[in-house]
């Protein structure tokens, strides 16, 4: 089996080359009308080089490129779809595949609902985790001690919340849990790790507005964006995923399980393919503090085997091994 990948290039285009791919860069990304007669043109000289038995897109515009291009060529299409996308014609080119693959059961409901695909037609398969990576025996120990010392996290119980500064986080909720769980634990000390663009100063500044408010100065701090996240989760005795928005799988969900950390996340979306109430995390309503606070507090007494559960359910062999079946179903 021969792995060719065409994209505009990117951070991994040096692994592609390294895991024995080849590469292809292509404009696959531009959504400009007056581009694309030429870039299918393009395409199609790319494709009838490599004669692909299959090829797998994993967003709109590669679909639509595809679909013009592909004239004339026996291969299959498998579509990855990823996200809540619009509902149209547009975003139906994803179910115009020999397969459709998505990412969670939610995603795969919200395509039924709107499009008429069968269940034949679709498989999920999770987005894998590093096992690796997500592995509390690969951590660096080094910088769990200087980010303790930094973040003043030493006998504290440490709640964490990753994710760029948004709205659509609703860092109040988990800001007002916070000052919640405080009225019983004394010690807790949350941080909420992610960078804050440009355009969301106003909402950063509101945030720490709030926290000054609810007397919480000394109980939650801002570290910023992160590289070492595996040991951010590690360090967690919770982590809290309060998004108003669904998350299409919830991988952030996934990796702290990995590592033992139980997980308190809204109803909705994706990780409710991941955790399991009541044994590696629970669940809560969109903007219901109260029950936020009390779930934080519930997820003292879970005790579980995350990693295990992780590289049953949702590693990168699982996902491998899946996609692979499914390119087989429509290849033979």
């Amino acid at each position: 089996m021969e792995s060719i990948v065409i994209s505009n290039g990117g951070k991994l285009l040096p692994q592609i080359e390294t895991d024995g791919g080849k590469h292809y860069t292509f404009d696959v990304c531009s959504k400009n009308i007056f581009t694309l007669l030429s870039r299918v043109a393009s395409l199609k000289k790319i494709l009838k080089d490599i004669n692909p038995d299959i090829i797998h897109v994993r967003s709109r515009v590669p679909a639509w490129l595809v679909y013009f291009a592909k004239k004339n060529l026996k291969a299959k299409i498998v579509s990855t779809v990823h996200g809540f996308n619009s509902v149209g014609f547009y975003s139906s080119i994803m179910t115009k595949a020999d397969h459709v693959i998505c990412v969670s059961n939610s995603i795969k409901e919200y395509i039924q609902s709107n499009y008429k695909v069968s269940d034949e037609m679709i498989t999920v398969i999770p987005r894998g985790i590093d096992t690796k990576l997500f592995n509390k025996n690969n951590l660096d120990k080094n910088f769990i001690e200087n980010f303790k010392i930094e973040h003043d996290l030493k006998d504290k119980f440490i709640v964490s919340i990753i994710g760029r500064v948004t709205q659509l986080k609703d860092y109040e909720t988990f800001i007002k849990a916070i000052s919640e769980v405080k009225k019983s634990k004394k010690n807790i000390k949350a941080i909420i790790v992610g960078g804050v663009r440009e355009d969301k100063q106003d909402y950063f500044n509101s945030l720490k507005e709030l926290i000054k408010e609810l007397n919480l100065k000394e109980n939650i701090s801002f570290t910023g964006s992160q590289s070492k996240i595996a040991e951010v989760y590690d360090i967690s005795d919770v982590v809290v995923s309060s998004s108003k928005k669904p998350e299409s799988f919830g991988r952030a969900v996934a990796e702290a399980i990995a590592l033992n950390t139980p997980v308190v996340a809204t109803n909705h979306g994706g990780v409710k393919d991941i955790i399991i109430e009541n044994e590696n995390g629970f669940f809560f309503e969109i903007g219901d503090v109260k029950e936020l606070s009390k779930k934080i507090i519930k997820c003292e007494q879970l005790n579980f085997d995350g990693l295990n559960y992780i590289k049953n359910n949702f590693s990168l062999e699982n996902m491998i091994e899946k996609t692979i079946y499914v390119y087989k179903g429509v290849y033979y």
